[in-house]
């Protein structure tokens, strides 16, 4: 286990911004990562967890207390049945899963971060998330001190969310286990209109699963969402604000703003997210507000590619990104009623 004080933290997030931590500890076995929270727990100290860092957003001033970077390491597939320690990388998870013919993740290749991080975010994207795939989760309760596992039905899973996110401070994931399907080499059932029209199928069809993966990855490409050192459009956390969903009341009163700003006729986007409930899009906010791809002047400015991505140009510092962030919630607020909410974890820092 290795230790450093006064340790910087911008190199373990994807942003590649924030202060240092008093002290950062990393952890490559599942006993380290306990010993380590329980050392904290014992001595009062405050504790930040950082797997992959792709969903993080660390204050300029950084962390006062320890760090613990979960850098576990572990793959195992047994028929359908695929297990991930919390510090492997997801995308070499998917890559693995895909060339042993396994489908049902290969929709959140090219997603950055590490498997640990996948339960707790229910992450999701193209039309697959991992909730749907999650058998069970083991992971340290620091409330009763003990290793649990977590069936699917336990952890509480609903968009971009999960028990793991509802109660930060009381589970630290060590394993996820996940039941995947052999289809002959074929993806999932597409669910999602923009891979299926790049693939030129319908919903509800299946490809073979190197061209569902291969396809996602271009796509996400194409909105900066593929980690490239070179690219400051990837210097971001991915989508930066989540998918507003809203009751049909607010709804109405949202569209009613849409017919005010843009005229009537002009449909926003509308997804069924359970009864008496719907989904818009945020991108679509966002650059209806008038915050479009490219926008800004500053070291912080959104992705040229994505406007649902907002970027650190090379130069940014934390409160850099957080006044373009809280520009572009005041100004969809101001437009459409409608307030956004931040997906990544801010760390010593609020919008």
């Amino acid at each position: 286990m290795q230790e450093l004080h006064d340790a910087p933290l911008a190199p373990l997030t994807t942003f590649r911004l924030g202060g240092p931590a008093t002290r950062l500890v990393t952890a490559t076995t599942d006993a380290e990562v306990i010993a380590a929270v329980r050392e904290a727990d014992d001595t009062g100290t405050p504790l930040l967890l950082i797997g992959g860092g792709s969903n993080l957003v660390i204050g300029d001033k950084g962390f006062d207390g320890t760090a613990l970077h979960i850098a576990t390491r572990g793959l195992s597939l047994d028929g359908t049945t695929l297990e991930l320690a919390a510090g492997e990388i997801w995308t070499d998870a998917v890559a693995r899963t895909v060339e042993a013919g396994l489908a049902g993740v290969e929709c959140l290749a090219g997603i950055p971060g590490s498997a640990g991080a996948t339960p707790i975010q229910n992450v999701g994207a193209y039309g697959q998330e991992v909730a749907s795939t999650i058998t069970e989760v083991t992971a340290y309760d620091r409330r009763i001190r003990e290793t649990v596992t977590l069936a699917n039905a336990d952890c509480a899973f609903s968009y971009r969310h999960s028990r793991f996110k509802a109660e930060p401070e009381r589970y630290v994931v060590l394993r996820v286990r996940f039941e995947l399907e052999d289809a002959d080499g074929l993806s999932a059932p597409l669910r999602y209109a923009e891979t299926a029209r790049a693939l030129g199928v319908g919903p509800g069809d299946r490809v073979p699963l190197a061209t569902a993966r291969d396809t996602v990855l271009k796509l996400r490409a194409g909105k900066g969402m593929v980690l490239d050192p070179e690219d400051h459009d990837t210097w971001s956390a991915g989508s930066f604000f989540t998918n507003p969903i809203l009751t049909d009341a607010e709804f109405a009163a949202f569209r009613a703003r849409v017919d005010e700003r843009l005229g009537e006729g002009v449909e926003p986007p509308a997804f069924p997210a359970g009864e008496g409930r719907v989904k818009t899009s945020a991108a679509w906010l966002i650059d209806k507000a008038g915050f479009t791809k490219g926008y800004g002047t500053g070291p912080a400015r959104i992705s040229t590619k994505h406007t649902l991505a907002l970027t650190n140009r090379g130069e940014a510092t934390t409160e850099d990104l957080l006044a373009l962030a809280r520009e572009v919630v005041g100004g969809v607020r101001e437009a459409f009623g409608v307030t956004l909410v931040n997906e990544p974890v801010t760390v010593g820092v609020s919008l």
